[in-house]
């Protein structure tokens, strides 16, 4: 059966919601609500993949740590299958406090960070092959050509760093078959002045631009065209967190089912709203069925 595999750092977030305030020094506040969940990126959107019955693998850096342990336990509970890659004694998984008051969220983060070598991505490359879709992890680069050649569909979705240009990535866009930015992603990588503009300068690299609009839907530029794809009416967004990762999951469940680029798009917009009306990445979901049903009333 088609999977959709790719790496991943590990988030375990730790959410207290419902804080008046962030406290202060010396002060304890307690939260309306707590839960603790795998946090975002390409953990987050497997997770999703995984929700909507198509085989995940993850590949990570798991340790022995009781955060680790429950990472690997909420994998396996959403049907995505991890290849632990570390082999030492610390904890290698992020874990945040994130305290979300009305105004914003504030945020503590810990981890011992992990040099990936050659061996990790041989490891990837094995634990990838005959992969329907592998998410593209630019520390992984020299692996992907070979999935490629293989029929392995290649998606990037590398998230906001403060020196993308088009200049520095030209790696990663030769390398992929679909980059899946937000709109201020797309236009600081192109310094273009608005979404359209950027998608037609990346369909210089791409057949297929897909920009994501937050609230506003999605574009699709193709073949000279722009089509917007819109967002579901009535979405009340408590929290964005995952956001992008939970639309990219039902974007890909879209490519995997060999939906046209318009309906996978909007399976990803019914992922990624159902996403935000929850506080954390994985709060808020659909199933398979779910997603289907609300694709059929929102016909485009």
């Amino acid at each position: 059966m088609p999977f959709v595999t790719g790496f991943g750092s590990t988030n375990v977030d730790l959410l207290y919601s419902g804080m008046p305030r962030v406290p202060q020094e010396g002060e304890e506040i307690y939260a309306r609500d707590f839960t603790v969940q795998i946090g975002g990126g390409y953990p987050a959107t497997l997770v999703n993949v995984g929700r909507l019955g198509i085989p995940a693998r993850i590949q990570t850096f798991l340790g022995k740590d009781m955060f680790s342990r429950f990472a690997k336990a909420q994998y396996e509970e959403d049907g995505v299958i991890p290849l632990n890659l570390y082999t030492g004694d610390r904890m290698p998984v992020n874990v945040t406090s994130a305290v979300i008051t009305p105004r914003d969220r504030a945020f503590t983060s810990y981890t011992d960070p992990v040099e990936v070598t050659d061996v990790h991505r041989q490891q990837v490359l094995d634990a990838s092959r005959g992969a329907a879709i592998a998410l593209v992890y630019r520390p992984f680069l020299p692996i992907y050509p070979e999935l490629r050649r293989g029929g392995t569909l290649l998606v990037y979705d590398g998230g906001w760093w403060e020196d993308m240009r088009l200049d520095n990535m030209m790696d990663i866009l030769q390398a992929v078959d679909f980059y899946i930015p937000n709109e201020l992603e797309a236009m600081r990588v192109t310094q273009a002045s608005s979404p359209g503009a950027a998608a037609r300068v990346l369909a210089e690299y791409f057949e297929h631009v897909v920009v994501k609009l937050g609230g506003e839907g999605c574009l699709l530029y193709s073949g000279g065209r722009e089509t917007i794809v819109p967002p579901l009416p009535g979405v009340k967004a408590v929290d964005t967190t995952g956001a992008g990762d939970a639309f990219l999951a039902g974007f890909a469940y879209g490519l995997i089912k060999g939906a046209p680029l318009p309906q996978a798009i909007l399976y990803g917009n019914i992922t990624g709203a159902a996403c935000v009306e929850k506080v954390g990445a994985l709060t808020g979901f659909v199933t398979e069925e779910e997603l289907l049903e609300k694709a059929r009333k929102h016909a485009l």
